[in-house]
């Protein structure tokens, strides 16, 4: 593993340890140890020291003084906050994917629709998995031409919302109504209707905002 390159080395360290904070491998408020995980994962500590800022950067971790580095805690009223940032942000590039997606991006939200559509008739469900619903917005956000919005979301608050949906059983699949939701959002991106787009974006994730504040224990 050493042998590799320290750049890949530290992208590599990023995206295992990233998916170990996601799934709850390392716990909520748990203290991360360079010293421990460069014995473990059996690497130097210049490459894992990088992996570690990337990680606060996306704001898993956190230096928390006399403390070290902690895997950052999902509070409500957190994850609250984190919401009320995507539905202005992800409102806005909604917004501009109806000015920007070709034609060729708009077909592929409707094969994401006709996918998360064909499993939920196939298994009877009454929801679709979480991999739908991240396919679909990720495609909307990449769509709207905008590389600070979609870093922010990507890079940043998405992998907080995937932490918080994975370590909830409440919240690992998305409702009936939200695949009805996304067929809004396609056909306001499709008519180029930039309005119409960023309101059905915006009532699309405060609906699930307004979901977790009911259903999250405070």
């Amino acid at each position: 593993m050493n042998a590799r390159p320290s750049e890949t080395l530290s992208s590599e360290l990023t995206s295992t340890l990233r998916d170990a904070i996601i799934t709850g491998e390392f716990k909520q408020g748990s203290k991360l140890s360079e010293t421990r995980l460069a014995k473990q994962l059996n690497v130097s500590r210049g490459p894992l020291r990088e992996a570690i800022r990337r990680l606060e950067g996306m704001n898993l971790i956190q230096h928390v003084p006399q403390q070290g580095v902690r895997v950052v805690t999902l509070t409500k009223e957190l994850i609250l906050q984190i919401y009320e940032a995507r539905e202005a942000l992800e409102s806005k590039i909604a917004a501009l994917a109806a000015e920007q997606m070709s034609s060729q991006e708009i077909e592929e939200l409707h094969r994401l629709l006709d996918v998360q559509t064909r499993h939920m008739r196939e298994h009877e469900a009454a929801a679709m998995p979480a991999e739908g619903d991240y396919a679909f917005h990720e495609q909307v956000i990449r769509g709207g031409k905008n590389k600070v919005i979609e870093r922010a979301l990507l890079f940043e608050i998405y992998n907080l919302i995937k932490m918080f949906r994975y370590q909830n059983e409440f919240a690992h699949t998305s409702t009936s109504n939200a695949l009805i939701e996304h067929r809004q959002i396609t056909y306001a991106i499709e008519q180029r209707d930039a309005v119409l787009a960023e309101v059905t974006m915006r009532q699309h994730i405060k609906r699930a905002r307004e979901r977790i504040e009911r259903r999250m224990p405070d």
